[in-house]
């Protein structure tokens, strides 16, 4: 599996788990000691368990928004990808830094988004 194929296999993933808010969908996406930044600078949520709960505390309705993305860069120790989340009100750009580890799960995931003015 090339890295790209390894990275969208993974976007896939985790957009399929934002709209069944499974919690084995998630947990999938995610090594067992990973770490989720919400933004660069917070502490993030670590451990597989702890991210799952954090993300269904702030679960979005299932179809509530669309994402589109696309790679910026990609390589084994770090992807980057350039996304667009459209709810019925908002629209934010969105720009993820995904660490992948050799089983195709996330160690580390830091997400930055802006909303559209």
């Amino acid at each position: 599996m090339t890295d790209l194929e390894a990275l969208t296999g993974w976007v896939e993933g985790y957009v399929r788990a934002w709209n069944t808010n499974d919690p084995a969908d998630i947990g999938a996406l995610f090594a067992a000691d990973a770490a989720y930044y919400t933004a660069p600078f917070r502490e993030p949520w670590r451990g597989r368990d702890t991210i799952v709960a954090e993300w269904l505390a702030r679960k979005d309705e299932p179809g509530e928004a669309t994402f589109t993305w696309f790679p910026v860069t990609v390589s084994p120790e770090l992807s980057i990808v350039q996304g667009t989340t459209v709810y019925p009100t908002v629209v934010y750009s969105n720009l993820w830094l995904i660490r992948l580890d050799g089983v195709g799960q996330c160690r580390e995931f830091t997400e930055w988004w802006m909303k559209h003015s």
